[in-house]
């Protein structure tokens, strides 16, 4: 889904349309096999469902690029699993993405309340509203898969991960991962904007997250 979903959301001009035939298929396969396999792992159609949307994943990233939940997870692989990380943190970075990518937030979100996750009318809100509305659908299967929905859940998790996370982002090698993400961020901007997205994912506190 991380795949899917990061490049969709920074997806732009001519490679739009494709990406979103890309995610839109990828993250509906992939919402429908985890939540099947959940109920009955020995769904063989789940795991079908699972191998096709994973393929679309590679797909996307041949396409376009991963960004901030990405960027965060490799702070953190001591003490979440990749996937695990990027599913928790996408989120947090969905709202404050959500005013540029209002588009991509429409259809992501008809996804998620296809499949029961989110029953907000996403028809009717607008930017940071509609980045919170879809955001919490994606908790919300996080939730039904048993996996942590923000920080301070995970076991062995430190204000050090954090610090890790800001120290990461502020590496000048990394400095083109940030500015291509939906809302570009450069390294004197890190503290101001990408602090408070990983403090409100420590508690689940949207409030805390800053708008551009």
């Amino acid at each position: 889904i991380a795949h899917c979903l990061e490049v969709y959301f920074g997806s732009a001009g001519e490679t739009r349309g494709k990406v979103r035939e890309i995610a839109s298929v990828g993250i509906d396969l992939i919402i429908d096999g985890l939540t099947r396999i959940k109920r009955e792992p020995s769904d063989i159609k789940a795991g079908t469902l699972l191998g096709l949307g994973t393929d679309l994943g590679g797909y996307a990233i041949m396409v376009g690029g991963t960004s901030g939940a990405h960027l965060s997870s490799f702070s953190l692989v001591d003490v979440l699993s990749h996937g695990r990380a990027c599913a928790l943190m996408n989120p947090y970075y969905t709202v404050f993405f959500a005013p540029a990518i209002e588009e991509q937030l429409r259809v992501v979100g008809d996804i998620y309340r296809k499949h029961g996750y989110l029953d907000a009318p996403i028809d009717k809100l607008t930017g940071r509203d509609l980045g919170v509305a879809v955001a919490g659908g994606m908790l919300n299967l996080s939730g039904f898969l048993g996996f942590p929905i923000r920080l301070n859940q995970v076991p062995g998790i430190t204000g050090k991960h954090i610090e890790r996370c800001l120290s990461a982002a502020r590496n000048p090698q990394l400095d083109m991962k940030l500015r291509n993400m939906p809302v570009p961020l450069h390294a004197g901007i890190v503290d101001d904007y990408m602090a408070p997205i990983l403090e409100a994912a420590w508690d689940g506190d949207f409030s805390k997250i800053k708008s551009m």
